[in-house]
């Protein structure tokens, strides 16, 4: 593995400290105005997703971690275990409700994702930048709530509640962003 030096260190980049990968959250070079420079990060834990602070210092090394993507097919959930089947061999894997508590809000029956591996081991998966889904629950709107920045909860049909213009609703389309979980727009 290649070591990753203080200077080389950027947001959103993985590394592995310790044996556990992390990605980089936020990242912020500081140079006092006496001593040496030094970065002072917030970096989460690809294993379990726990979020900590961490100062780098001159000299301070980290390694690059070893990851993979594989390409699989979402197939079921049973006893919190959620199962995907890879695409080119057709076996099949799980990983429990943990590893991917935010990604469920979003997962649709035989959605093709990516399965993030470290030395070999699954450890959770990555959805497409967008996804559709369907109101299912959605407050009725009045006339008067049809224009402006007026927004409402709905509850789509992955179960998560997003919130929606107030000119949505139920059994309306619309386009999620799965990273932050907001609205996109609505699809005919």
């Amino acid at each position: 593995m290649a070591s990753i030096g203080m200077s080389d260190l950027k947001k959103n980049m993985n590394i592995e400290l310790d044996g556990v990968p992390y990605k980089i959250v936020e990242y912020q070079h500081v140079k006092p105005g006496k001593g040496a420079a030094f970065v002072r990060t917030k970096i989460k834990s690809l294993l379990d997703g726990r979020v900590i602070e961490k100062t780098f210092h001159a000299g301070d090394k980290a390694e690059t971690p070893n990851l993979e993507r594989r390409k699989h097919q979402y197939s079921y959930n049973e006893d919190g275990m959620y199962y995907f089947m890879d695409n080119e061999t057709y076996d099949m894997l799980s990983l429990p409700a943990e590893n991917i508590e935010y990604e469920i809000q979003f997962l649709l029956d035989g959605m093709e994702v990516d399965i993030n591996f470290h030395n070999n081991k699954p450890i959770g998966i990555e959805l497409p930048g967008t996804v559709i889904l369907d109101i299912v629950d959605a407050p009725p709107s009045s006339k008067g709530d049809r224009q402006g920045a007026c927004r409402k909860p709905a509850k789509v049909n992955t179960g998560a509640t997003i919130t929606i213009p107030c000119h949505l609703n139920t059994g309306d389309r619309i386009k999620v962003d799965t990273k932050t979980g907001e609205y996109v727009e609505k699809v005919k």
